[in-house]
């Protein structure tokens, strides 16, 4: 696998992360870049360390990890985006949820990173470098993390709760579209 290869794998696996950073930045009332880098930390890390569990998992356990993964990520898609949908609907409309605490970063990253799990299993077949690969899928990661995060934010400000909606409504379609993608039936 090419360089070029590795970069656009890099790039689309980024994306569902980069979703969920500019739902982060909706929920920002002031930009911050202390914690735009923790989001892009996050997220770059796991989409880097995935892969690597997913080549390490190789062969032997390929037909269990690409049955599951579209459930896992669905399910984590579906009650995210929901919880944000909650919030847009809500009584409460400073409610601002900017954590970055772990308990929240964690799911967020996991959700995100599925995909690059069993991209890692793929890897294993295709004999591409492991340190490479990994390394620039979590370093894409980050940026457009920091990018998403802070154009959620400059989205939020004009249009807070249609915004979070529009997010809600992204990350559910996302989990609906993983899932029918890996039933084959879209």
């Amino acid at each position: 696998m090419e360089l070029l290869e590795i970069i656009l794998i890099a790039i689309g696996l980024a994306m569902d992360a980069f979703a969920v950073s500019i739902c982060k930045g909706l929920s920002m009332k002031k930009m911050s870049w202390k914690k735009a880098l923790i989001v892009g930390l996050y997220f770059g890390i796991f989409q880097g360390v995935m892969p690597v569990i997913g080549y390490l998992l190789g062969t032997s356990f390929e037909s269990l990890v690409t049955k599951i993964d579209h459930w896992i990520a669905f399910g984590l898609l579906v009650f995210i985006g929901a919880n944000m949908l909650k919030e847009a609907f809500g009584n409460d409309s400073e409610n601002y949820n900017d954590n970055v605490d772990f308990k929240s970063m964690v799911v967020l990253a996991i959700a995100t990173s599925i995909d690059a799990l069993a991209i890692g299993i793929t890897f294993a077949f295709l004999q591409v470098n492991i340190t490479l690969a990994p390394l620039l899928i979590g370093i894409i990661t980050f940026i457009i993390c920091i990018i998403g995060v802070k154009i959620g934010n400059k989205f939020g400000d004009k249009y807070e709760r249609k915004a979070e909606t529009v997010g809600g409504l992204i990350l559910i379609l996302m989990g609906i579209k993983i899932l029918l993608e890996h039933l084959g039936i879209i």
